[in-house]
């Protein structure tokens, strides 16, 4: 009721209040802005990673994942941001532009990511203070190009700040929240520019990584727009990439089961973030009544060597051929269910039916899933 009435006093102050002296302009200014960061900015609403903050004595057994990725953290804990006003690696091989400078700089995203964690898991403030430097170093560096093999890495970004919003400056938080905020209405406005049926990019792998992107801003700015937006577009692919049976628009066009989990990764971790708000996006179906449950449905007997694939034999894209004359792993030959480790681990915290095959292909999780989301769903 405290904060009503004064929130109210903002809004209409009083004569008395308006003639008080003490009631300057400068400081009903400053008090009302600071209700609206407390009521709205600050905290993130989607708490993507569900694991609370260890015990002393918890710290102390911690799980391997927890200390192999805490101890990770600890080596990076004094680097320099590294930042770049733009990625870019897609359609390029290592060395050529800026391929090799951007891929070192996205281990920071990653790193972002793992920060959080730690200072998640064990409540330092050394990892706060690291996720505080190099997000701030990002958020006002970084320009979007709307490219989303470009900025899918951007997703350990926003996962940082899903976990340290209610701790960070008010800087870092302002700056973040409008960097998230040009991202996601950035790629919405593009692909609602699109003329439907949806083609190319729009369709397959690429539209992934957006609807990510968007997924994973709008639930941590609980921004309602935004989030109906992500629901619209998410069920609009899963019609246009997947096929009532599963398969995706990427394997018909590159043949290649690394494409596969490519399209479908960045779908689940989408439906995590829904998740997070009490929206089951697994078995919701596009106009074709595909769903994503279908997908991962589709690949299971690849990932556990039921079936086996030979790679890129009849891709319709040049420039995987040129990948593979270049000699890069895994555009030739058999491939290796082990690629769809991570991508099974994901999919067990949104169904267990995965559970058995995530473990097949490891024992354990990544590192940073194991931290963030310990425990598969039922």
């Amino acid at each position: 009721m405290q904060l009503v009435r004064m929130t109210q006093s903002c809004r209409y102050p009083t004569r008395k209040m308006r003639e008080n002296a003490r009631f300057s302009l400068t400081i009903l200014l400053l008090t009302c802005g600071a209700l609206v960061l407390t009521g709205r900015q600050a905290h993130a609403a989607m708490n993507f990673c569900a694991a609370p903050a260890l015990q002393t004595s918890e710290r102390t057994n911690a799980d391997p994942g927890v200390k192999a990725l805490v101890g990770n953290v600890l080596l990076h804990l004094n680097d320099p941001p590294h930042a770049l006003a733009k990625l870019h690696t897609e359609g390029t091989l290592p060395h050529e532009g800026i391929y090799d400078q951007s891929v070192e700089a996205e281990k920071d995203l990653d790193l972002l990511r793992d920060a959080a964690l730690a200072w998640r898991a064990t409540s330092d403030e050394r990892y706060l203070k690291l996720v505080d430097r190099l997000l701030y170093a990002w958020v006002t560096t970084y320009q979007p190009t709307f490219n989303p093999v470009d900025e899918t890495h951007f997703d350990g970004l926003i996962l940082a700040y899903d976990m340290t919003a209610s701790a960070l400056p008010v800087k870092t938080r302002n700056a973040a929240m409008a960097f998230l905020t040009k991202l996601a209405n950035g790629y919405i406005g593009q692909i609602d520019a699109q003329p439907r049926p949806l083609k190319g990019t729009f369709r397959n792998n690429w539209q992934s990584h957006r609807v990510k992107l968007i997924a994973m801003a709008a639930f941590t700015l609980d921004n309602r727009k935004m989030i109906n937006a992500a629901q619209r577009l998410y069920v609009e692919h899963i019609g246009d990439n997947i096929a009532p049976d599963g398969s995706t628009v990427d394997f018909a066009e590159r043949d290649a089961l690394r494409y596969v989990t490519y399209d479908l990764q960045p779908l689940v971790i989408a439906a995590l973030a829904a998740r997070r708000h009490n929206r089951n996006w697994l078995p919701e179906k596009g106009a074709n009544g595909a769903s994503l449950n279908a997908a991962l449905d589709w690949l299971k007997p690849y990932a556990t060597g039921a079936k086996t694939h030979e790679e890129f034999v009849h891709t319709d894209v040049p420039f995987d051929a040129k990948r593979r004359e270049a000699g890069l792993p895994g555009y030739s030959g058999q491939w290796d269910p082990k690629n769809a480790t991570e991508l099974f681990h994901l999919a067990a915290r949104l169904d267990g039916r995965f559970t058995p095959v995530a473990r097949q292909l490891a024992p354990m999780p990544p590192a940073w899933l194991a931290v963030c989301l310990p425990l598969a769903a039922r």
